[in-house]
Order: C-alpha cells, then structure tokens, then sequence
C-alpha cells in the first residue's frame, strides 16, 4: 500500500512504507535542527518571492509568514516538537507549516528543491557564525598585542630546534603568533564573502521555472552576490571544505602556541605560570598543576583535522550536482566550528591570566647565545660574515675545552682565534645590546617590537570600523 502522499517530501513515487533503520539511517533531522532560524528566514523569502511572482495571493503568503513565525516562536521557547517521520529540518517545518494553515503549506515548496534549499540555509548559518568566530579571533589577537606592549621590556631566550638560539622580547614571541593569526582574520573574511553567494532559486539541478526573482531573493537574504550556475550551487560544498581548512589552520597556529607555553610553564623552565582558572590537578599526585587548557587545545586540532581531510576524500569520489553523501557535510561544519569557538575563547583567558616569571626568563639567557653576536663583531671589524661566522665557532669550542662561557675568555685568548679582537669585545656581553641591534623591519630591537604593535593595533581598528 503506498504511503498517503505528502507523508515525504518525495513520497509520491514510492509504494509500501520505508525500512525503519533505513530512515533512521536516512535522517538528519538530529542534526540539521540547528540551522532551524536560516530555514525559517529562508523559506519566508521564498514564499515572498513566490507571492511576487504570482504563484501566491498575498493572503496565501501571509499565511505562510505568520506560520514561519509561529514556528520560529516555538523554537525560540523550546516547545517546538520534532515528530517521527521528519526527515530533515526541512521536511519538518514544512509539516508544522500544514499543521498550522493547512493546504497551503504545500505551496511553499513550489520550484524549490530542498538541493537549493539546504545549501541556502548552510550559507545563511554559516555567515553568521562566522561573524562569532571572527570577533572571538579580533578580541585574542587584541589580547596579545596589548600584553606585548605592556612587557615589551622582558628579555627571554628564542628557540630553534628547541634549543636555545638568540635572546628575543618575550614581546617579540607573543606578536609572532598574533601576526599568524592575524592571516587566520583576513581569510576568514575571504571566505564570508565567498559563502555569501545565494543558491535559492537554483531547484535541484536545472534553475527554477516560475521566473523567481532572484536578486529580490539576494537582497532579501542579505547575500553579496547569486550563484552563476544551478548545477554548481546545488552541488558546490567549497565553502564547506574551506572552513574546515580554516579551523584546521587556525588550530595549527594555536597548537603551536599551545605547546610553548606546555613547555615554558614546566618547573624545568618556569618562564610562565598558568592561571589555576584554567589548569587541573592529579587525582594521585597533589603537587601536580596540569595544562589541562593547552593540551586540549593541542588535541583537539588533531580532531579538526580528520574532520577536514575525511570530508575531502568523501567529495573527491562524487560526480556532478547533488548527491546525498552531501549529507555528511554538516555535522563535521557544526563540530568544527563549535570546537574552534570554544578554543578561542580558552585561549584568551590563557594568555589574558598568563604570569611572566620575567626573573626566571633573564636568567635562562647565556653566554653562548651571544655567538652570533661575536660573529656580528667580526663583521663590522670588515671580516667576510663566513669567516667571522668560524671565528665564533672556534671561541665557542676554546671556551667549552676550558669548561668556562665564552664571555669568559680573555682578550688575550680571542686574539688567538682573530687579531680582529678589542677591547670593546667586552660590549657584545650584554643581552639588552644584542636585542637592541635588530631595528629592520620585523626585528625584536624595542622600536621594531613598538612598530609591530601599533601596525597591529592600527589594523584591529580598521576591522572595528569596517
């Protein structure tokens, strides 16, 4: 016996009832229930350009708003009730909607496909968080220029290869990740804009027949621009793939700072000491002050990324316009982007309640890490940088066959290695003089460091008035 129609949004083909694991199996409605506010706007623009186009009387589409509204209404107190048999957030409204007025509801869904449809109301949902996201970014990236330029003064040891390097601001390594996340801002505005494209009035592969207004669906939709093509539309997911890229690379950038401060926060360094607001204990150990915030930050990007590169490999096999392996697109979005909004959010408290243990910092610099410094004396003394550069190695070696720091060695001792050697050797000793030579562009010198901070500030002002 077939199904009475209307029972499914495709019901009418088919005969005898679907296998209930199959609908499950089928559904999306535990999920897709989220983007319940953008289906509502949706279809009461819909049923607009519907109305304007002739397929509606006016009193037909009043209907329709007032029942868009009464649904928005129940789900905005949280009495809306999902029943057995809704599919999709879609095919739901649509059975409140006849629950409510009646047969009319049957028209809202006149040359619009739900291929159309759920792309409209992903587009919509995810501009919006975007907006979140970006003002969560803009407030940690403020955050870190702010503390950079309140402890501009603080000296520390630079790494590579984890391995002390050169003396740095403790100013100059926050900006670093500042700067990285200040990209992380600019393509996630590229993408908003690319997001905001309106699919609606694209039906479900061939266009909408009814001669729909589009560009009134545009400007009514708040969108920037309408797709080219309904195939593309229906079936285009880049937008999808590249916020998982995003939140994948903003994660990367945030790992990162993550695992500095895991590092510089242990008693072997004790550059930082961790807010308890945002640490944990041990169950056994009582001593034990875990950074329980960063290593989630840490872990939870390698989530992220599976949910990137899993969604890849699932668009990579499809051929052309919708297929229903689309389905998949949105719980990895959701995730993703609530997990980044919640590390954003973390790790601004991280870095806004950090403790500088700047003593602790100044003593972890040197001798040694003044090397480069010593090849530099070389340098302006006219030697060629690779000579200069084996010169400085040669001291670092007498000093560690002497079991003493290389500040250590007499004037006497160095002329050995260079004639090149003075007296005014003595000046490369000191870990303000050596910060304080980088002034290019970009360089930890404190008017290089300053530059930076007021590029920054400059540029998070033109994001607050834009």
């Amino acid at each position: 016996m077939a199904n009475p129609e209307g029972d499914k949004l495709w019901g009418g083909r088919f005969v005898g009832a679907i296998d209930p694991i199959m609908e499950k199996f089928n559904a999306s409605i535990s999920y897709d229930q989220r983007m319940w506010a953008a289906d509502i706007q949706g279809s009461k623009a819909y049923a607009k350009a519907l109305e304007k186009a002739g397929l509606l009387t006016k009193s037909e589409m009043d209907q329709i708003l007032n029942g868009m509204d009464k649904i928005h209404e129940e789900w905005s107190k949280g009495t809306f009730l999902i029943k057995d048999g809704d599919e999709d957030i879609h095919t739901s409204h649509e059975r409140r909607l006849k629950e409510l007025i009646g047969e009319t509801a049957g028209k809202l869904h006149t040359g619009r496909s739900r291929n159309d449809q759920v792309a409209t109301d992903m587009r919509i949902w995810l501009r919006d968080e975007i907006s979140v996201l970006s003002g969560h970014l803009n407030r940690l990236i403020k955050t870190m220029v702010e503390r950079a330029a309140v402890e501009i003064d603080v000296l520390f040891p630079g790494y590579t290869h984890l391995q002390r390097a050169q003396p740095i601001r403790w100013s100059h390594w926050m900006l670093s990740h500042a700067v990285a996340l200040s990209r992380d801002a600019e393509r996630l505005d590229e993408i908003r804009r690319r997001t905001n494209v309106l699919p609606l009035g694209s039906g479900a592969i061939a266009g909408n027949p009814f001669q729909i207004d589009r560009e009134f669906l545009r400007k009514e939709l708040q969108f920037d621009a309408i797709s080219l093509n309904s195939m593309d539309a229906t079936s285009g997911r880049d937008f999808v793939a590249e916020i998982l890229f995003w939140c994948s690379l903003c994660l990367i950038h945030l790992s990162k700072v993550s695992e500095d401060l895991i590092i510089y926060c242990t008693k072997e360094f004790g550059f930082v000491t961790l807010s308890d607001a945002y640490s944990t204990g041990s169950s056994l150990m009582p001593q034990k002050k875990n950074p329980d915030s960063l290593e989630l930050i840490r872990s939870k990007a390698g989530r992220v990324f599976g949910r990137c590169s899993g969604f890849l490999v699932t668009l990579k096999g499809l051929p052309s316009t919708y297929n229903k392996d689309l389905q998949e697109d949105k719980e990895g979005m959701f995730e993703s982007i609530d997990t980044v909004t919640a590390i954003l959010q973390v790790a601004m408290g991280v870095i806004s309640t950090l403790q500088v243990n700047e003593k602790t910092m100044k003593n972890a610099l040197s001798p040694d890490m003044l090397a480069t410094d010593l090849a530099y004396y070389l340098v302006r003394k006219k030697m060629p940088f690779r000579e200069a550069h084996g010169a400085s190695g040669r001291a670092v070696h007498l000093a560690e066959s002497k079991g003493v720091e290389v500040s250590q060695l007499s004037l006497d001792e160095l002329k050995t290695i260079s004639p090149l050697f003075e007296s005014d050797v003595a000046k490369v000793w000191n870990y303000t003089n050596s910060v304080e030579q980088y002034t290019a562009a970009g360089g930890t010198a404190r008017c290089s460091v300053m530059s930076q901070i007021e590029q920054l500030r400059a540029w998070l002002k033109g994001r607050q008035s834009s």
